[in-house]
């Protein structure tokens, strides 16, 4: 597949998922147009790379389908002065994306393979402002807190108030909200005001829950 296949393929995801959903904000659609989203699977999955649905990467994670993610970056109402945190960067497709919203991302990542591919890529696409961390995603990386904005690529069935502490005062957590048992997700961003936080549902997506904000078990005696 060349160049020109892909960028075909970028601009009918753009016409046809994006812009159509709600999307108006030009940064975001530019960011969206911009990235090459084929780099960042395998090559079997490239040509299924612009599909919108969510592209299954290995170990439980993956690419949110473009029209959710777009609409979670645009609520976030990013500033190109701010700082991003992003939580299960898999291989870095979206820190990709925000590199050119904002002045700083952090991009967390379990899996060491991941975390290297991640790296190698945004090196190859000369992405200067993404560090790609090594670190369990419940705990975020607090030495480089707090940050204007965090996104949780996936569902949560629970949000770690430790990711909660590390958002500024003024500060947005977006992620697809979906309790224990909920049939359906909800994208939603959580606003931190001083000490109190509160959440606002933005639209229903269905999205598999990260393993790592799975409610835990609760025992019977």
């Amino acid at each position: 597949m060349n160049d020109m296949h892909f960028d075909a393929l970028r601009k009918a995801m753009v016409d046809s998922q994006i812009r159509p959903n709600k999307v108006i904000d030009d940064r975001v659609i530019a960011a969206f147009m911009n990235v090459p989203r084929e780099r960042f699977v395998t090559k079997n999955m490239q040509n299924l790379a612009y599909i919108d649905e969510d592209i299954h990467l290995s170990g439980g994670r993956f690419i949110l389908e473009a029209m959710v993610m777009a609409r979670i970056i645009q609520a976030l109402e990013l500033e190109s002065s701010q700082s991003v945190m992003l939580i299960g960067a898999g291989t870095g497709y979206t820190a990709a994306l925000l590199s050119s919203l904002v002045e700083s991302v952090i991009a967390i990542e379990t899996r060491a393979q991941m975390v290297e591919k991640a790296q190698q890529l945004v090196a190859e696409l000369d992405v200067g402002n993404v560090a790609i961390i090594k670190a369990r995603l419940q705990d975020g990386f607090a030495s480089e807190a707090p940050y204007d904005a965090i996104i949780i690529e996936g569902a949560v069935e629970q949000m770690p108030q430790s990711l909660l502490d590390q958002l500024a005062d003024g500060g947005r957590l977006a992620a697809i909200w979906r309790p224990e048992n909920a049939q359906v997700g909800e994208a939603c961003v959580w606003h931190k005001t001083g000490d109190a936080v509160s959440r606002t549902p933005l639209f229903t997506a269905q999205v598999p829950v990260l393993d790592e904000f799975k409610a835990k078990p609760k025992f019977s005696f």
